[in-house]
């Protein structure tokens, strides 16, 4: 959250060095907490976002000398859907001509570092953690905030009934209608409201705050709104299991095991905070009944059948049973609780550390803020580097501000941006090379050079030589993060008139790295880190929300990023590592074969769904030589691709999908971006046939704006199978990717 003041200044990026008179912000002080004054909105034409070297923060500019100092770009309208003013363009008659025409407008949004940013929303319950997090550490909320958070969860409640989901496309649940409800009720907003009184109802009919998950349980405790005892247990003895334990933390997926460090921490020292007038309201109007009779302890369990996407296992539950009745009641001694809060007090401190305090995603972030102000104190240097780090998180677009899934999608997009421009033949278009060459100095600033510190004690994957997903200060290395740039930098680098600006050890570092990301047992890839136990760990999944959260997985999609990155990097660095790489792809094929259904379809975990998969897997196949003429699993995965493309000559596929893991249609109808993906696909695989590709491509093109842009459609991507998130930038870039290759694969004719 950033104020205006004198003490910390921040330059707006068209602000030359010497300038006598700076912009300047600082964070609102912690000294005291009132109630945000909400208005209708603010003024739009006054927000800013600030790229210092892919930390990307929004600021609002009260003063007029200010706004007139720091004028709005290109980028700051388009994501505030103000008019922009881009002229509309020739009518493009060939696949190239509409790649150019998307590339006249998207130049646009690049931001000065050389990346690309966007909004990464689309989980309902991310801001709310934050709010609660605010609120609990006694953190002022600017007025701008309050309004415009407040703009975008009214924005997002349901037409019908009025309540939230999972994520935006979902229907209401409890876990969505009863954090957002919480969260509006901290912004300011009155319990009289209409869309609370109409939120409220849906509430109590699904039985009210008492049938949430685990997750909302766990911060209306924080908040003091439930009591503990209704919370499952999650005592921080568990960081204090041997390595060789088979359920030992540090074999959790990375996200899982960082938000228990957080939430066992913060659980285990039952902290509340202090109670205020507002949480005595809430206690009485998130529940269905008298808030003093309630049975906690009897309601662990009491989960809202939409909610219980994952029900717990009758393991879980056993365990839940033996450590409330047994252990906490009867067996815990004080000096072992000692250890184990200081143990995990270490490793939040190692995670503050290792990724200056914006720590791995805007769910564990609040929880390690929460332990910070619970363990050093509000005047603390953690705490106070926490609040400034919240704003890295924080998104203002036209409904209002979010939280995104994670500090952004800086290196992810930068990277396929390049591969698409790539794909067109348009990087030696002299128009199109200082774009490029921006693209490609931000990609080896972002490079991570060395690993993190205390590798071994914090339990982190090596990264030397990686690049992480949104930038190098959060720091967690990802395997098709990785992939997907070292291919841009080395398709770029190769190209007549670009510099070779990442060197050959700093190349070998990324492959060194990669080559660690494959499971031996089956030879798919993992996404953060090789997986550190089996899947049978689930049976100790307790978020109800959500599946395939508990440790690694293969995913068709990383596995393909690291197979095509391998071949590419073999093709120009043929004698480094040529045995260990040739294994190494051997086995990832041979995952990709197996990882088919009966049906040619794969599963795709990051993107909906089986035509975000397919994509990826065909790739895979072609990159070792096997096409729809002599490969049985290629033909049949177009075969699949086929058999879903619509009348309209697009496919369409809902989040259902990914919950379902069967194909199911999207009912608002064909989707720019599958559409592209599939065409991709078949490409790859040079399926023979050219109508089904053209026909794709027609809907495409007719699709985009006069101005070369295409509108944002249903939402892209997804994690854990039941959470789907926002990808706005696809929309751009695999349009461009599928129009390019087919221009250079079968010519830049007009597609009649």
């Amino acid at each position: 959250m950033v104020t205006r003041s004198q003490t910390h200044a921040l330059k707006p990026p068209s602000t030359p060095l010497n300038d006598e008179k700076p912009i300047e912000f600082t964070i609102a002080n912690s000294k005291s907490i009132g109630t945000p004054k909400l208005s209708k909105r603010t003024d739009y034409t006054r927000w800013r976002l600030l790229d210092e070297a892919g930390r990307q923060t929004w600021h609002y500019l009260e003063d007029d000398e200010d706004a007139k100092e720091w004028p709005q770009s290109t980028a700051d309208k388009y994501f505030l859907n103000l008019p922009i003013g881009l002229p509309d363009l020739p009518t493009p008659k060939t696949p190239l001509d509409s790649v150019k025409n998307c590339l006249e407008f998207y130049q646009h949004l690049q931001l000065p570092p050389g990346n690309w940013a966007c909004e990464y929303g689309g989980p309902m319950f991310l801001l709310p953690g934050v709010v609660i997090s605010w609120y609990v550490t006694e953190t002022p909320i600017p007025d701008y905030i309050a309004t415009e958070m407040k703009n975008y969860i009214f924005a997002r409640a349901h037409p019908e009934d009025g309540g939230w989901g999972l994520h935006i496309e979902a229907e209401s649940s409890v876990f969505g209608t009863g954090m957002n409800y919480t969260a509006l009720r901290i912004l300011g907003v009155s319990e009289e409201h209409p869309v609370m009184i109409k939120a409220r109802a849906t509430l109590h009919k699904m039985g009210g705050a008492k049938c949430g998950p685990h997750w909302m349980k766990f911060w209306l405790s924080v908040l003091g709104v439930c009591q503990w005892e209704i919370v499952n247990p999650i005592p921080a003895e568990l960081w204090l299991l041997p390595d060789w334990f088979p359920i030992a933390p540090w074999r959790w997926w990375i996200h899982t095991r960082m938000v228990l460090l957080g939430s066992s921490f913060i659980y285990t020292k039952r902290w509340t905070c202090r109670e205020t007038p507002l949480i005595r309201q809430l206690r009485q109007e998130l529940f269905t009944e008298p808030y003093e009779s309630i049975d906690w302890a009897g309601n662990r369990n009491t989960i809202y059948k939409i909610d219980n996407y994952h029900p717990k296992s009758w393991l879980l539950n056993i365990v839940n049973w033996l450590l409330v009745n047994i252990w906490l009641r009867f067996l815990r001694p004080d000096w072992l609780v000692k250890r184990a809060e200081d143990w995990a007090w270490k490793l939040i401190q190692m995670e503050d550390k290792n990724t200056d305090y914006s720590d791995l995603a805007p769910v564990n972030m609040p929880m390690n803020f929460v332990a910070c102000y619970i363990r050093e104190g509000p005047d603390s240097y953690s705490v106070k580097r926490h609040r400034e780090r919240m704003a890295d998180y924080l998104w203002v677009k036209d409904e209002g501000m979010l939280v995104n899934g994670t500090n952004g999608v800086q290196c992810w997009d930068t990277a396929f941006t390049i591969q698409a421009v790539m794909d067109a033949g348009l990087a030696e278009d002299p128009k199109w090379r200082p774009m490029l060459n921006r693209a490609l100095e931000f990609l080896e600033d972002q490079q991570m050079r060395e690993d993190v510190d205390d590798q071994a004690m914090c339990y982190r994957q090596q990264r030397k030589g990686g690049w992480a997903f949104s930038n190098k200060v959060q720091g967690y290395a990802v395997s098709d993060c990785i992939s997907e740039a070292l291919k841009a930098v080395l398709l770029l680098q190769r190209t007549p008139g670009y510099p070779k600006l990442i060197e050959d050890q700093r190349i070998y570092d990324a492959i060194d790295t990669l080559l660690t990301y494959q499971h031996a047992w089956s030879g798919g890839c993992a996404s953060y880190e090789p997986a550190r136990a089996g899947e049978w760990l689930e049976l100790l999944n307790g978020a109800e929300v959500f599946g395939r959260i508990m440790v690694e997985y293969d995913y068709p999609e990383c596995t393909t990023a690291v197979v095509t990155a391998l071949s590419l990097f073999s093709r120009c660095y043929p004698d480094y590592r040529a045995a260990d790489i040739k294994q190494f792809k051997a086995k990832a094929v041979g995952y990709i074969r197996n990882a088919q259904f009966p049906n040619g379809g794969w599963y795709g975990s990051w993107g909906i769904c089986f035509t975000y998969a397919a994509m990826f897997a065909l790739e895979s196949l072609a990159s070792i030589g096997e096409y729809y003429e002599n490969s049985q699993h290629s033909r049949k995965g177009c075969d699949f691709l086929i058999s879903k493309q619509r009348a309209d000559g697009g496919w369409s596929e809902s989040y259902r999908s990914c919950e379902t893991m069967t194909y199911i249609e999207h009912p608002s109808g064909s989707q720019v971006v599958m559409t592209a993906w599939a065409i991709i696909g078949l490409m790859e695989a040079e399926y023979p046939h050219r109508a089904p590709i053209e026909k794709g491509l027609k809907l495409i093109m007719s699709r985009q704006q006069p101005n070369g842009e295409w509108l944002q459609e249903a939402i892209e991507g997804v994690f854990n199978k039941s959470c789907m998130i926002s990808y706005p930038n696809y929309k751009f870039i695999f349009p461009m990717k599928a129009l390019g290759m087919y221009a250079k694969k079968y010519g830049d004719n007009p597609l009649l």
